[in-house]
């Protein structure tokens, strides 16, 4: 795959395929900037290299023309954190489009409408494709987050340009991505929460083949518990990921992997944040009471695993974070993997829920990267090939 710094710039157009697609308050303002903020290097890089940048992303999941979903609503905290002036066209293809980006001079920036107005983007549509190509000379995909995707302007428009290349954000996450999983500095912690033993366990399998310690945690930690006999009271479980469970077990204990789940948990009568609340061990939850966050004992024994690891993964919370009074657990091991990171060890977060509650505690600058991409990321630990990334390579 080529690299940006081979690519010339002066007096070209870059394409450059951001991802934009930013969470908004009640009052319409932009409530976390990062995916942003993420994107400014490459965008910079080309500036500083002679060329003019042609910004293209998605906003949500508009049915057709939307304005609610206009990238319009990101053009002032843009052009603020550029410290410039961003052109904005109200189409991404057509005449107009055209127009904005032929009168394009070296420095500037352009930032086209929602992709996402049009079908043929999510369609993969090879005409739309090749209207998206024709507005620049050289194409960058910067959208970790969406390189799953099999997209016009993700996949298709790619084999329009003789130069492409992955942007400083894409490289920088397939290189962390790598680290995990082929230059990992032994020994080796995963830690998998979230609510679905379905949704991650293909990421399980294929994790299995290069870490020493897989810590679970989060509602799926009780399918594995009901799987042990346990009971786990109304707690949320999977009953068809009951022999999916026993599989992950049976593979790794043939690959000498450590599983370590809760030994207790904070539970509640109540799927509320002001509920009653008790500690009881994990495997003797009473009938109508629920998991919502692991217990001390379980933090303990999770902290001390984090603190002999090198390399540290990090993807989904240990409970019901949202709510205060159940959040305790994923913000120790959130500090536990900070400490651990201060002490020399390589950790990698990533997924939604992760990132959020890395957020929510304020620990972004903590640990040593943070993935952008929940769904691509979790698919590149599956170990499958990305799309977006496929196409820069052909």
């Amino acid at each position: 795959m080529n690299s940006i710094t081979n690519i010339c710039f002066n007096e070209k157009r870059a394409f450059i395929r951001a991802d934009f697609n930013v969470p908004f308050n009640n009052q319409g303002l932009i409530s976390d900037n990062s995916r942003i903020v993420a994107a400014l290097p490459t965008i910079r890089h080309v500036l500083s290299n002679g060329g003019s940048c042609i910004l293209a992303s998605h906003l949500g999941r508009p049915n057709g023309i939307d304005l609610s979903f206009s990238l319009r609503k990101i053009l002032f905290e843009l052009s603020n954190l550029l410290q410039q002036e961003v052109f904005f066209c109200d189409d991404c293809v057509g005449d107009e489009a055209v127009k904005y980006s032929l009168k394009l001079k070296k420095g500037q920036i352009l930032l086209l409408e929602n992709l996402r107005f049009y079908k043929e983007e999510t369609n993969a549509d090879e005409e739309f494709a090749k209207r998206l190509a024709s507005l620049a000379d050289v194409y960058i995909n910067d959208a970790y987050a969406t390189t799953h995707r099999e997209h016009a302007s993700t996949v298709t428009m790619a084999k329009f340009f003789k130069e492409k290349c992955a942007g400083i954000l894409l490289q920088n996450e397939i290189n962390n991505l790598k680290k995990i999983i082929y230059k990992a500095e032994r020994p080796v912690t995963a830690i998998i929460g979230g609510a679905k033993v379905s949704s991650k366990i293909s990421v399980i399998a294929n994790i299995l083949d290069f870490v020493d310690n897989l810590i679970i945690g989060g509602g799926m930690a009780f399918t594995f518990v009901k799987h042990n006999g346990g009971n786990i009271g109304d707690s949320i479980f999977e009953h068809d990921s009951l022999d999916d469970c026993a599989k992950v077990l049976r593979q790794a204990k043939g690959k000498n992997v450590n599983i370590f789940l809760p030994v207790d948990v904070v539970v509640s009568n109540i799927f509320s944040n002001h509920g009653p609340k008790k500690t009881v061990k994990i495997n003797d939850i009473p009938d109508g009471w629920q998991g919502l966050d692991i217990g001390q004992a379980s933090v303990n024994e999770f902290k001390n695993i984090i603190h002999f690891s090198s390399t540290i993964l990090w993807n989904g919370p240990m409970g019901v974070f949202e709510f205060s009074s159940f959040s305790k657990g994923t913000k120790l091991i959130a500090e536990a993997v900070a400490e651990a990171t201060k002490k020399g060890a390589f950790s990698l977060a990533g997924g939604g829920d992760s990132v959020a509650a890395i957020k929510k505690f304020n620990l972004q600058k903590k640990v040593s990267f943070i993935s952008t991409g929940g769904g691509a990321m979790l698919e590149g630990l599956e170990g499958k090939a990305l799309p977006g990334i496929n196409a820069l390579t052909q």
